[in-house]
């Protein structure tokens, strides 16, 4: 697990770094899904036979950087293509583009869309016998779309137990807290009625996501509720709304990469 915590770290700087290049909002929403995209793709997704591998779909497509930088220090993306993130005559988009580079499963943007077309390749691989999984990480502002509900509903009914969803609940999207404006809570309960295997973790600690990740669903499919903070890694952007939006700046970079450990 320590190596796990040494790759969330590579990501986040990752995530500075292009955050900081490119001028782009949206550092503190990468920030905080770090630990757990570290914790999929260094043990828990199986990627060796890349025909045959395991699903990942980020539907919170505004968190973009964590899932560049990830495939990154995972070695399927090269680091060149970061160079030019979210710039003139780059490849990689601010929203996710399926046709921008190999692990870019699903071109993502509107919220909630993500979550559906991963849905939509678990039953595929079910229908067809395939012990390929499907794994979809949302936002929690992005549960309140009612595309996700209709979701929600859709996969127990199908015996979509080879889909895990997993809720970065940082407790703030693009204009405040989520209970002030559209609370969602009891959320655990809602998908328990649903019909749904919940977990509830840690979601900066890996071995408590690797854990959820892990638990039998007992033939549903799984919702993992990941607390986690935005902005996680870096003190000053840590559980502040302005850093949905924020811009990266020089002295910023420096002051992050340095509580990173990143000369």
């Amino acid at each position: 697990m320590e190596d796990i915590k040494k790759y969330a770290t590579d990501i986040r700087r990752e995530i500075i770094e292009m955050a900081y290049r490119s001028g782009g909002p949206h550092v503190g929403s990468a920030l905080s899904c770090a630990d757990i995209l570290a914790t999929l793709y260094f043990s828990a997704l199986r990627l060796e036979q890349w025909e045959e591998r395991d699903i990942f779909i980020l539907s919170k497509s505004h968190a973009a950087m964590a899932l560049y930088a990830t495939l990154t220090v995972k070695k399927i993306m090269s680091p060149q293509l970061l160079e030019k993130y979210s710039q003139d005559n780059g490849s990689l988009p601010a929203h996710l583009d399926v046709m921008t580079g190999q692990g870019i499963e699903c071109s993502g943007g509107s919220l909630g869309h993500g979550f559906n077309i991963g849905l939509g390749m678990a039953f595929g691989f079910k229908s067809q016998a395939s012990n390929r999984r499907v794994f979809a990480l949302i936002g929690d502002g992005e549960s309140q779309e009612g595309s996700i509900w209709e979701g929600a509903l859709f996969a127990p009914r199908q015996g979509l137990d080879n889909f895990t969803a997993i809720m970065d609940y940082n407790n703030l999207q693009g204009y405040g807290r989520p209970d002030d404006l559209c609370n969602f809570e009891p959320v655990a309960d809602k998908w328990r009625a649903f019909g749904w295997h919940v977990c509830e973790t840690d979601g900066h600690d890996c071995h408590s996501i690797l854990a959820a990740l892990n638990e039998n669903s007992g033939g549903k499919p799984k919702m993992v509720i990941a607390r986690t903070v935005k902005g996680k890694g870096v003190s000053f952007m840590e559980n502040r709304l302005i850093w949905h939006y924020y811009i990266v700046t020089e002295e910023h970079r420096a002051i992050a990469l340095k509580e990173l450990n990143v000369e």
